[in-house]
Formats: C-alpha cells, sequence, structure tokens
C-alpha cells in the first residue's frame, strides 16, 4: 500500500531514502553542480522535521569495483550544508548496521556508494571477453541470487523506503526498485518524484488542448518510441535538431550533410502518415542556417530546409521556421520539450535553442503548463536562465524519455504496486 510523505507519521522512524546524487565532480573533487542535491532536500528535511532519521543512498558514477574516485564521501560536506545538520558517513552501505541503529530521531546517515557492489545493478562484473553463454548464465543467476540479500540488509536499516530518485525510477535496481517489496505498507515517493510524475502525467494524460510536443536533438533513434507515443496524444509535433533532416529527407528533400539517418527514413515516413491520419499538426523546419564546416566560426547562410546545398550542413532553425514555431507554441494550453533546435553548444548556432525557450517563458505567462523534459533541453534552459520561468524543469534524462515513451518506469511501479 503506498503511502503518501504528507500524511506519514516518522516520529521514531528511520527512513531509507532513494536520492540521486550522481552529481559532476571535478580533478579536485568538487562539485560543480549541487542541483541534485538541492533538489532531495525537501524530502529529506521533511523527514527530520516530523521526528524521523534519514538513512540517505545513492550512486556516483559508474564504478567496476571500488573506486574512490567515485565515493560519496566527496559530497558530505555539502550534503550537511544543504539539510542543515551534520551527515554521518558509512563507507560501506553493506556493513552500516550499528550505525542505522544508532540513529536519532533528527540525525542523518549517507551510505557509501550502492554501485560498488555489482548487486545493485543486478549484472555480472569481470566477466572474460570469450566467456560462454553457459559461464555469462551462470554469472547472472550468482548476481541475481546474492542480490536479495544486498536489498534485504540495505531494507533491515530502516522502517520505511521513500524514492525520490527520478533520474534512475527507469531501472530495476536493487535500491530503486527490488526495496520496495521489504515495506508493503510503509512506501511512498519523496517530493522530487511525486513532482516529476505529475509532470508527466500534466502532459500525457491530463493535457489541456491543443497539446504541442517540441522534440530536437540529434538523432530519430535515440527517440523514436517517444515520437511513436506522442503523435497519438499531441495536436502538435514540431520535430527539429538534427533528427529533422531524417524527415525533411523522407518528404523528399535535399539536405546537404546534413545529419540523418537513412535507415529509419520508412520510420520516419510511417510516423507522418499516423500524423496525417490523426490530423495532428507535424511540424518541420522551413529555414535552416546551414554552415560549410562543423565549427562555431563556419561560413553560414540562410536557406530553405528542403533545399540545402551539396557541402552544406544544417545547424540551427532559421527565423522563419521559428516564427512558425513561436506560433504553434503561444497557441497551445499544454507544451513538452525535449531536445535542443540546433547546435546549442556553439554560441553561433544556439539562436534557435534560445527562442525556443523564450517561447515557452512567455507561453506559461500567458497560463500554458511548459514541461522541459530531458538531458540537453535542460541544459539549455538552465545555462540560458529561463528554468524558473517554465512550470516544471525533470531531473531525469532517460526516466523521462522513458515516461514520454509511455513505459511504466520500475521505481514508479515499485511504490504504486
Amino acid at each position: 500500500m503506498q503511502q503518501f510523505i504528507d500524511n506519514y507519521d516518522f516520529t521514531g522512524k528511520k527512513a531509507i531514502v532513494r536520492v540521486d546524487f550522481n552529481v559532476p565532480l571535478n580533478e579536485n573533487f568538487e562539485i560543480t553542480d549541487d542541483t541534485r542535491i538541492r533538489r532531495a532536500m525537501p524530502t529529506l528535511k521533511k523527514v527530520l522535521e516530523k521526528g524521523g532519521a534519514v538513512i540517505i543512498m545513492s550512486h556516483l558514477g559508474r564504478p567496476k569495483k571500488v573506486d574512490p574516485k567515485f565515493s560519496l564521501k566527496h559530497i558530505v560536506g555539502r550534503v550537511s550544508e544543504c539539510l542543515g545538520v551534520p551527515v554521518q558517513f558509512a563507507d560501506d552501505c553493506q556493513k552500516a548496521d550499528a550505525q542505522a541503529a544508532a540513529l536519532k530521531p533528527g540525525e542523518a546517515l549517507l551510505l557509501e556508494n550502492l554501485r560498488y557492489y555489482a548487486e545493485e545493478e543486478g549484472k555480472p562484473r569481470g566477466l572474460a571477453e570469450d566467456a560462454s553463454d553457459e559461464e555469462k548464465k551462470a554469472a547472472k543467476a550468482a548476481v541475481k541470487a546474492s542480490q536479495k540479500e544486498f536489498v534485504k540488509k540495505l531494507a533491515s536499516y530502516a522502517d520505511c523506503y521513500i524514492n525520490d530518485a527520478f533520474g534512475t525510477a527507469h531501472r530495476a535496481h536493487g535500491s530503486t526498485a527490488l526495496i520496495a517489496d521489504y515495506f508493503p505498507n510503509d512506501k511512498m515517493f519523496g517530493y522530487l518524484m511525486e513532482g516529476e510524475i505529475k509532470a508527466v502525467d500534466n502532459v500525457l494524460k491530463n493535457g489541456q488542448h491543443p497539446i504541442t510536443a517540441i522534440i530536437g536533438g540529434s538523432k530519430v533513434s535515440s527517440k523514436l518510441a517517444v515520437l511513436e507515443n506522442l503523435v497519438t496524444k499531441v495536436d502538435n509535433l514540431i520535430i527539429g535538431g538534427g533528427m529533422g533532416y531524417t524527415f525533411i529527407k523522407a518528404e523528399g528533400g535535399k539536405i546537404g550533410t546534413s545529419l540523418h539517418e537513412d535507415e529509419l527514413i520508412p520510420d520516419a515516413q510511417k510516423i507522418m502518415a499516423i500524423a496525417k491520419e490523426r490530423g495532428v499538426n507535424l511540424s518541420l523546419s522551413v529555414e535552416t542556417l546551414v554552415a560549410n564546416d562543423f565549427s562555431n566560426d563556419a561560413e553560414t547562410k540562410l536557406v530553405p530546409s528542403h533545399e540545402i546545398p551539396d557541402g552544406w550542413e544544417g545547424m540551427d532553425a532559421g527565423p522563419k521556421s521559428l516564427e512558425k514555431w513561436r506560433e504553434i507554441i503561444l497557441s497551445s494550453k499544454t507544451i513538452l520539450w525535449n531536445g535542443p533546435v540546433g547546435v546549442f553548444e556553439m554560441p553561433n548556432f544556439a539562436k534557435g535553442t534560445l527562442q525556443i525557450a523564450e517561447d515557452l517563458a512567455e507561453a506559461t505567462r500567458n497560463g500554458a503548463y511548459t514541461l522541459v523534459g530531458g538531458g540537453d533541453s535542460v541544459a539549455a534552459v538552465t545555462q540560458m536562465g529561463y528554468a524558473d520561468k517554465v512550470s516544471y524543469v525533470s531531473t531525469g534524462g532517460g526516466a523521462m524519455l522513458e515516461a514520454i515513451e509511455g513505459k511504466e518506469l520500475p521505481g514508479v511501479a515499485a511504490i504504486r504496486g
């Protein structure tokens, strides 16, 4: 039975909380962006305020063994500052029995990196490249068997479980999905998870029409399932960025040396056919800023998107494209944006992505619900100063993409189930 953090009585209880503290560190192990830590604070503080203690667990990076550079000890100081109490540290997530037992209400303990153990992900490590199928099967079975003990140990530290790590909710890992079984009546989402789930539902399930999805980025292959799901749910589907050239070529356009995937032209044509059949306005770029080299200082010119000359490459959406998309955005009540519409990392090709961010901010001011979800588009709105001018900015890249695909995320299902 799912509980809710606002209604749960944490008095005298220990809550084990899965957070996503996978923050970037520089060569001196200093945090360069603490957003993920700060976003988890409302949940952690709520437990402490209501008379509980917190045991915090997370991963950092992708270590294949115990590696000091991936130790969560590097972030203890910052977590303590943000939480407002000294955070204790357990240097092995599987040997924290005494520290967990000694925790008093109002205290916090951070466990060492969960991914020091293969059991967290449930995948064998260290297999020889020439391992036989039988050896692979045996190794996988061994990890799965020991995974139960790994999860059982984590669960033994606490009275209740909170998942507040949307960034890993699409993974069926020990700490994100399996541990919830040990707390059938005492499991809940944290505030961040709850917010992410509501944001997706606000677009895909409860969105006010007209609903518009803006999907950009480099490759169709990485977002094919997203496009296939959205084309059945939205009124307008704007496709920009590098992936747009596959669609333009599928319409018979000339795209020069622009990024595209020939093998996905049939899929692009299928999506366009579904859009036409359902009356969805599928909008591609009509004007493109092209360059003669993939460089910020390359020579550029504006050309029709279906007539890019040989030797030239599409780098950003042109003014006519942006004006067309602006009209669509400002006439929408619900808008999802995932992926930039140009090579925004290069200043000379960031104008299109900046314009989309500005248009979303204006639409939000006018009362539209706007969700920026996943990866580069989040980086774009953050860098450009628009993160607080849209309705919601998602913290989960892969998890957000899978949610937009319409998949049920293991970390969500474990709490709801």
